[in-house]
């Protein structure tokens, strides 16, 4: 199991997100290229990581009664967390800006919230 640290929210340490999910997109670019097949596995690795995020809650859960409970909540979040950097560098993958695709989408939701 991972163990999750708190980490508080600065500038900063959104600056390392975006830098390190350009760093991941270059390294990935460099080791598999940039065909449709490559963009292709990157998208479809966010169904890997929600997958490791749904057997996480089911070990939060119990749920398999050989098992029994197998993880906690910070596990889970350390999966969607996962999935939500897997998502930040497929978007870059696409040839697209991260940042100004996730506001665009919370200004959406906010919009959407707030009416």
């Amino acid at each position: 199991m991972r163990i999750v640290t708190t980490v508080r929210f600065t500038g900063r340490m959104d600056e390392l997100i975006w830098d390190a999910v350009r760093a991941s997109r270059g390294w990935l670019d460099a080791a598999n290229g940039t065909g449709d097949a490559e963009l292709t596995c990157r998208i479809l690795k966010l169904t890997e990581e929600a997958g490791e995020a749904a057997g996480a809650w089911i070990g939060v859960l119990g749920q398999n009664p050989r098992k029994g409970v197998t993880h906690r909540r910070e596990d889970v979040a350390a999966e969607l967390a996962d999935v939500a950097f897997t998502a930040l560098v497929a978007i870059e993958s696409l040839g697209l800006d991260a940042r100004a695709v996730v506001s665009s989408c919370a200004a959406k939701v906010r919009d959407r919230a707030s009416s």
